[in-house]
């Protein structure tokens, strides 16, 4: 790999309550170049998480810490306020898991666009509105013109996420990092949505974290795949190797999915060890 966008060394989040302090992500390490990097893990795992914590948006009681969270060599943990804000939206963008619970329900779709482009572009309405539009036909929104004007409540749930898709591209990213971006989604348009952001990576060479409970859409999506158990990553693999995969976490995911030819009733399901969140 050549000079990593993102550095990440000894990632940690903690969530202190009056119960006690949670360690939600727990020495988490990799670096990201212009690729496709799959996280997965089970609900609860930490992958989330630690999507939130490089964008700085784990929120209080929450603590970050790391000996290293650096994007493009600049410090993520000493930059300035300004410089955060430059960065989230700007350079560094995040798709959400649900569009109908990140996009403003009073603001159309093209509004909603058109601030996030405004807010790191010094642009004119017109020139904001063209590249509304133009991003709204780039995530193949047959009618973008009408698209534009529509509230949220107003498109299904495959426009809402390319219409997300959209709004965090619009700033031209150098890093996209995508949260379970097709969970919500039927079949038919989540294979419409993961072609429209392979198409926009490869096209603009950003580094995308692509977070996922599907671990063969990530195998054959991804270029490497990270897996995570209790807030740690028990594995690094490229994806197109996860069935060859070493640890018994792992494994024990790939045997849990079910599979057309062996019809398995009930399906196998994690023999845990506790050595595993050690």
């Amino acid at each position: 790999m050549t000079k990593p966008l993102l550095d990440v060394e000894d990632l940690r989040v903690r969530f202190h309550l009056r119960t006690g302090t949670v360690e939600a992500v727990r020495g988490v390490s990799f670096q990201l170049g212009r690729e496709r990097l799959g996280i997965v893990g089970e609900s609860g795992s930490g992958k989330s998480q630690t999507g939130r914590a490089i964008l700085g948006l784990t929120p209080p009681p929450g603590e970050i810490t790391a000996k290293r969270l650096a994007f493009d060599g600049i410090d993520l943990q000493t930059a300035s306020r300004r410089t955060l804000r430059d960065l989230r939206g700007g350079r560094i963008s995040m798709v959400m898991q649900d569009p109908k619970y990140s996009l403003n329900p009073v603001m159309t779709i093209g509004e909603q666009i058109i601030e996030a482009y405004r807010a790191h572009k010094r642009a004119g309405k017109a020139e904001a509105r063209d590249k509304a539009l133009a991003m709204l036909e780039a995530v193949k929104m047959r009618d973008p013109g009408r698209v534009f004007s529509l509230y949220p409540h107003e498109v299904s749930g495959g426009m809402g996420q390319r219409a997300m898709i959209a709004m965090m591209l619009v700033t031209d990213p150098d890093l996209l990092i995508a949260d379970e971006p097709t969970s919500a989604l039927d079949v038919t348009v989540s294979m419409e949505v993961l072609r429209i952001l392979d198409e926009l990576v490869s096209e603009r060479g950003m580094g995308l974290i692509f977070i996922s409970h599907d671990l063969k859409l990530v195998s054959s999506f991804c270029n490497r795949v990270l897996v995570m158990y209790a807030g740690r990553v028990v594995e690094e693999l490229e994806a197109r190797h996860l069935r060859d995969a070493k640890h018994p976490y792992t494994q024990g995911l790939m045997r849990c999915l079910p599979t057309l030819a062996n019809d398995v009733r009930p399906l196998p399901t994690l023999d845990r060890d506790p050595s595993w969140a050690q």
